[in-house]
């Protein structure tokens, strides 16, 4: 079976591939970029994103010499921005550490922030032909159905089998085409659900040959063992407005969103009514110059998922008589934005969401 599966899999890529504009280069800058916008997101979205992305930064110095709010801007919409900050942290450290040029070796490539060893090893194979495979879900799915693999993928035996299994799989003549096609492989015929081989068994080449279809546990490969855990939060907005601005925070705090723009926000335990917020010590200290404080409405939004939370958001509209000058003031994360123009400061989903229900804003 090993000496069958790679050319049997570049087989099927060279007729199966997808066009990406990524593909057609050799480029380490555009390829990284390419493969960090990939990551928990979908081809389809992430096209677009990586078209404008090279528009405004072309090259690492353009990337290294930009605002980080700039940044995050032309990132928003994709989520996990933390992705979009290492990029930024990443370009500079390569400009001031490595003289501007992209490393070539994957350990050095595997240190830059946000890298992992599947990102160092699907740029390293990509740009530089180094015979580096990569394991991600694709990959995971791929082998442990082709190969009956049961050891869990979550756990350090599982990862260690499935990187020894990957490494004396890749193709020594194609290592970039090969980890493309694998991965190509489980996006598109080797697929969590209904996979070809359940409708259309002859458009797998490794159907004859493949353990889990011959033990019928397709749908029971890869293993995984942990089940995520997900965090229930409670976010309570102040949409304050005063003298025709709203106020926006920068979030600084290392949780989700960081350095992102939103409205000034308690977070409790349970949801809040218009009332307890009125009352909140943390509110009447952050209004107590504020003047009279006029209640307009306030929009509970739908749940708002995260790969690991479900946020509860509601946004309380107020208006105030002032805006406290010591919100303003130089030094600190707030900012005033006019109420009837496009906001030009990174922001959340949940934000933008919120946002499209008011004519009177733009979330860009």
């Amino acid at each position: 079976m090993k000496e069958f599966f790679a050319p049997t899999l570049l087989r099927w890529y060279d007729q199966n591939k997808r066009e990406l504009p990524w593909r057609q280069t050799q480029d380490p800058y555009r390829i990284w970029i390419s493969e960090i916008i990939l990551q928990q997101t979908r081809v389809a979205q992430g096209w677009a994103y990586f078209l404008r992305f090279i528009e405004r930064f072309p090259d690492l110095q353009t990337l290294a010499l930009a605002q980080e709010d700039e940044v995050l801007l032309l990132w928003q919409g994709l989520g996990y921005y933390s992705r979009a900050r290492n990029l930024h942290a990443a370009a500079r450290i390569i400009c001031t550490q490595h003289q501007g040029h992209f490393p070539t070796q994957w350990e050095a490539v595997r240190a830059l922030p946000g890298i992992g060893e599947y990102t160092a090893s699907a740029i390293c194979s990509f740009a530089y032909g180094q015979p580096t495979a990569v394991v991600d879900g694709n990959v995971y799915r791929v082998l442990g159905r082709l190969f009956g693999v049961d050891t869990p993928i979550d756990s350090t035996a599982g990862k260690k089998k499935f990187a020894q299994l990957a490494n004396s799989l890749i193709s020594q003549q194609r290592p970039g085409d090969y980890n493309q096609a694998i991965m190509d492989f489980g996006a598109t015929a080797c697929t969590p659900q209904k996979p070809v081989c359940q409708n259309q068994r002859t458009l797998c080449p490794f159907a004859e040959r493949c353990q889990a279809l011959a033990l019928n546990q397709v749908d029971d490969l890869p293993v995984k063992t942990k089940k995520t855990t997900v965090k229930i939060r409670y976010f309570h907005y102040l949409h304050l407005r005063a003298e025709g601005v709203s106020l926006l925070y920068k979030r600084i705090q290392d949780d989700i969103w960081r350095h992102l723009y939103e409205f000034p926000v308690i977070e409790s335990d349970t949801l809040l009514s218009e009332q307890e917020m009125l009352e909140h010590p943390l509110v009447r200290k952050w209004l107590q110059s504020a003047g009279k404080i006029q209640p307009i409405q306030h929009t509970a939004m739908p749940r708002h998922q995260l790969s690991h939370q479900h946020i509860h958001a509601t946004f309380f509209e107020w208006k105030i008589e002032k805006i406290p000058s010591e919100w303003t003031s130089e030094g600190n994360s707030w900012v005033a934005v006019p109420e009837n123009g496009p906001i030009q400061y990174p922001i959340s989903r949940l934000m933008e969401t919120y946002l499209a229900k008011k004519q009177n804003f733009q979330s860009k």
